[in-house]
């Protein structure tokens, strides 16, 4: 099974639909990483939602319409007549409307069935796949499920988009006291549960603070959020439908937010955070993250005063050590792997790309030093361990060098992949772990380590000389697409020039975490 040609994902997703909505934040995660594999994937939405099917669509989705009442069974018949056009690999269905009669006609017509859950509410489960990636989520919540059923339970789990895919690793500092913070209520926040936290941000008495309040494109309250800040001269900056939460949570020294979706992102980037109740599914998720010391709960906003939302802030924000336990603690319950542990659940063969850290130095130098690597290297000698690290060190401080390690689904080390950058061509080599050969990983490796210097950088082919002898390494090139222009001499050796141009229209944009089959 691969995720290459015309595989389909096709994601049901409705639940008071709009942009901020956890249901669709974590499938478009889902479906970003089918799409970074080579497939499609198509949203089908009941919902108006003019904001959510922007950015959908700008993501490159189709998003179809269909018009049933939510969750009914003609909802799952309409579903499942889209699925069979598109040729759907998988259904993905997310939302509390949907539940164990629209699962079983889906699956009586012969499909695929990931159901995303939080709270056991659909009684019966006869899907493939159940996640839940709460770390509230026990298996006695699904009792009832077919024999067949996977369940894909708790944190390890969780649904990350791309854009905070790169950031695996990331290891932030604690100041002293904390000054920038984020704010953040969901997508619409229609009880403006914001300005109750704005109203509590004047009493914040800190020499140098300042917060960015990110605002849903659906939230009525723009404009009169606004208004408040300039009249009460907050030092509040209002950012409205933003596309990229992970670089304002890496500024951020703490947050506060909902109990939604936006905890599982807080909590991967280690950021420190208080949570405000908004709605009773969000109830489980604070009080779990409170008792493992990941977050604050503050409750309810109904019963919540505004002192009390300034206190608890001011607390955290001078109390050090708090923070940095928050902040160990997130990091160490949400590594970022989720969405490729769940598509390896799926059938799939996964690789995540990451940068290489300073501390794979090691690893490398193994890698580089096993015998069939050297063999086939234009330099077979050894490769002492003092001119390994000189020469590590320089490639990660420099600009026109990339290293990245392909890890899979369980984070095990597979290869590396390096790409040296010269005008508008990189060069490129490879190499896999010794344990990991013969099962694909190589082309694999090429295709998505092309992916990404394509995205990250500007440049219009990737080069690769191989020794004539090395035939499994020019099957995998080839394999990826790579055409052959010639032999070409490096070091006094022949070499086979194999390369690859852009394709025109390949989009520029920074991710990690590509996966195939």
């Amino acid at each position: 099974m691969s995720l290459v040609g015309n595989n389909v994902l096709l994601v049901r997703v409705d639940s008071g639909i709009n942009l901020g909505s956890g249901h669709v934040m974590r499938c478009l995660a889902l479906a970003q990483a089918w799409q970074d594999g080579g497939g499609d994937a198509v949203f089908v939405l009941a919902t108006e939602s003019p904001n959510a099917e922007a950015r959908l669509t700008t993501e490159g989705f189709e998003v179809l319409h269909i018009n049933a009442k939510l969750g009914s069974a003609e909802d799952a018949r309409l579903t499942t007549k889209l699925a069979h056009k598109y040729g759907a690999s998988w259904v993905v269905v997310d939302g509390y409307h949907f539940d164990g009669d629209y699962q079983k006609i889906i699956k009586e017509a012969g499909l695929n069935l990931l159901f995303i859950d939080d709270y056991g509410h659909a009684g019966y489960y006869p899907a493939d796949i159940v996640l839940n990636q709460n770390i509230h989520a026990d298996e006695d919540l699904y009792r009832n499920r077919a024999s067949y059923t996977k369940l894909l339970l708790g944190a390890r789990y969780v649904l990350l988009r791309r854009e905070f895919l790169r950031w695996q690793g990331y290891r932030r500092e604690i100041p002293e006291i904390a000054r920038n913070m984020l704010v953040t209520m969901g997508g619409s926040d229609p009880q403006n549960v914001t300005l109750k936290v704005l109203q509590a941000l004047k009493n914040i008495d800190i020499d140098g603070f300042e917060a960015v309040c990110v605002v849903g494109g659906s939230n009525p309250h723009y404009g009169s959020l606004k208004d408040f800040v300039e009249t009460a001269n907050l030092p509040v900056r209002i950012e409205r439908d933003v596309k990229d939460m992970s670089q304002l949570m890496a500024w951020a020294d703490v947050a506060i937010t909902a109990g939604g979706t936006t905890c599982w992102e807080l909590t991967f980037m280690g950021v420190p955070f208080v949570i405000v109740v908004l709605a009773e599914n969000q109830q489980l998720v604070a009080d779990s993250l409170d008792n493992i010391g990941c977050a604050l709960n503050l409750e309810w906003h109904c019963n919540l005063p505004s002192f009390r939302v300034s206190e608890s802030l001011m607390r955290l924000m001078r109390d050090q050590r708090w923070r940095a336990e928050m902040s160990q603690c997130g990091q160490g319950m949400v590594d970022g792997k989720g969405v490729f542990r769940v598509l390896s659940s799926a059938g799939f063969k996964v690789l995540n790309l990451r940068p290489a850290y300073k501390e794979d130095c090691r690893l490398l130098w193994e890698w580089a030093n096993d015998a069939v690597v050297r063999n086939y290297s234009f330099n077979s000698d050894p490769i002492p361990w003092e001119e390994h690290v000189k020469w590590f060190n320089e490639r990660l401080n420099d600009p026109n060098c990339l290293i990245f390690i392909a890890e899979d689904a369980d984070g095990t080390p597979v290869g590396q992949i390096r790409f040296e950058v010269t005008g508008e061509g990189a060069e490129v080599g490879v190499s896999v772990d010794k344990s990991k050969r013969n099962l694909g990983y190589g082309t694999l490796l090429i295709e998505q380590g092309v992916k990404e210097v394509f995205r990250s950088m500007i440049i219009k082919s990737v080069h690769a000389f191989i020794k004539p002898d090395n035939i499994g390494s020019i099957r995998s090139f080839e394999k990826a697409g790579f055409r052959y222009v010639g032999l070409y001499n490096i070091k006094g050796y022949n070499a086979e020039h194999y390369v690859l141009v852009r394709k025109k229209g390949f989009s520029k944009s920074h991710c990690f975490g590509y996966k195939t089959e």
